[in-house]
């Protein structure tokens, strides 16, 4: 199948990361648990979902200096971006979704990614691989999910 990023939608970008303590901008030192951290962003501007794409760039090539918290993580090279889901949509699901995942007792980095809304987090923590979590979660909202595993060093 072709995704076609082009269209406006909801992501989630999926990191398995070493133990390790990342500089994250204005938010100073954050450590974090060996694992997998999921952030959920939204990409309901005119480029539309073409962000995953400049995000899955930075994560590869970690070429950018970092603008936003989550490109803190894509040059940090104890993390990984391994997977990426995303769903077409004009709706603002991004803190539906986050506020689910707290709901649902996850664990959560405090004002991650959220600096333009009253969210806790928009990212969170698994100890093991979330994908089919959060597939099902896109599923309960009654949105497709489109799964990019990622396969770069």
């Amino acid at each position: 199948m072709n995704f076609d990023y082009s269209n406006k939608g909801v992501y989630c970008l999926i990191f398995k990361n070493k133990p390790s303590k990342v500089t994250t901008g204005k938010l100073g030192d954050i450590s974090f648990k060996e694992g997998y951290h999921v952030y959920v962003g939204s990409a309901l501007g005119t480029g539309g979902l073409k962000r995953v794409k400049r995000h899955i760039s930075l994560s590869k090539n970690r070429d950018k200096n970092p603008r936003w918290h989550i490109d803190y993580l894509h040059i940090s090279h104890c993390f990984k971006l391994v997977a990426t889901i995303c769903t077409i949509t004009d709706k603002k699901y991004e803190c539906l979704i986050a506020q689910k995942l707290i709901q649902n007792n996850w664990n959560y980095i405090p004002d991650f990614g959220c600096s333009d809304c009253s969210c806790q987090s928009h990212l969170f923590y698994r100890k093991n691989n979330p994908i089919d979590e959060i597939k099902h979660l896109f599923l309960e909202f009654g949105l497709e999910p489109y799964i990019n595993n990622l396969n770069f060093k």
